[in-house]
């Protein structure tokens, strides 16, 4: 919702695109794919951030969320496992590519990329997301549990390194290389930083080695996995340098940025007022975001 303005007002928005007759979400593109409805026209389920948004260019478009995806998505798994009716009927590899069909599209005759922001948890819609992309952002938070999920996310993705004799032959792996599709490659480990405190920032940091351990352990038993680099990769030094990314805690400037869908190169005030509370923006926080912001950008 921050991209729509944020704060109440951009809910409302956001209920107004889900209630349409033929909803403007991800939720009405994937429904009209699915029952074979012309989709041809983008345009009935984008919208053009600017035209609700005036802190944004014209050049963003929003495929918006919908809780509703969470519903239709027994439906998307029954379509997906579907009997094939002939030898040129692959329902799976059909409900799965839905949102990869559309990447390939142009908005506006003109080059366009994709960013698909998706829940981690591995439903068929999250399959549907990794499919659709060429490249993976793979955020962790400074917790065991997301070193753990590192595994879990190559095990997912690519298979486990020993196939289960049951099971095996029916995960997600196993459908993507039966049916030769090509998965995106890592190209980022982003680092979510909580605090800029002393302390913290230490267990942070320890955290945040392991999982570039981890990320760099399996790198080194299946390099084709990720992006392919313009550097030479021969110790966790400098696979970190060329993977990895720390992001600083955003704070209140953080806040203010979501709740009034202000881009933080457009954000010049030191103070801003969220649900009837003054929030102070200082100037050097503000910087100091915008310059971790551009840092990302220039390594994607």
């Amino acid at each position: 919702m921050m991209l729509m303005g944020g704060g109440r007002e951009a809910e409302n928005k956001l209920q107004q695109l889900i209630t349409k007759e033929t909803p403007q979400t991800v939720v009405g593109y994937i429904t009209d794919t699915i029952t074979r409805i012309d989709t041809s026209n983008l345009e009935q389920y984008i919208t053009n951030l600017s035209k609700i948004n005036d802190n944004l260019p014209e050049n963003i478009y929003l495929l918006s969320g919908d809780g509703n995806l969470e519903l239709i998505a027994p439906l998307l798994s029954e379509r997906a496992d579907a009997t094939p009716l002939s030898g040129m009927d692959k329902p799976w590899i059909d409900v799965h590519l839905i949102i990869k069909r559309l990447t390939e599209r142009t908005i506006g005759k003109k080059p366009t990329t994709y960013f698909i922001d998706t829940n981690p948890s591995f439903s068929i819609y999250t399959q549907i997301a990794i499919l659709s992309g060429q490249y993976i952002l793979v955020p962790i938070n400074a917790d065991d549990s997301s070193i753990f999920a590192i595994t879990g996310l190559f095990n997912l993705i690519w298979g486990a390194e020993k196939t289960h004799p049951v099971y095996g032959n029916y995960t997600f792996s196993r459908k993507v290389s039966d049916f030769s599709i090509e998965r995106p490659k890592i190209a980022l480990l982003l680092g979510n930083r909580f605090t800029q405190k002393k302390g913290t920032a230490h267990a942070f940091k320890a955290l945040s080695n392991e999982a570039v351990q981890k990320m760099y352990e399996e790198y080194n038993k299946n390099p084709d996995r990720f992006i392919t680099s313009e550097s030479y990769i021969n110790d966790r030094d400098s696979f970190e340098k060329e993977f990895s990314i720390e992001l600083r805690d955003f704070n209140s400037a953080g806040v203010v940025a979501a709740n009034k869908g202000i881009p933080l190169s457009k954000m010049n005030k030191n103070q801003y007022t969220v649900y009837n509370e003054e929030i102070q923006v200082a100037k050097e926080q503000r910087r100091l975001c915008k310059e971790a912001i551009e840092t990302l950008v220039s390594k994607l």
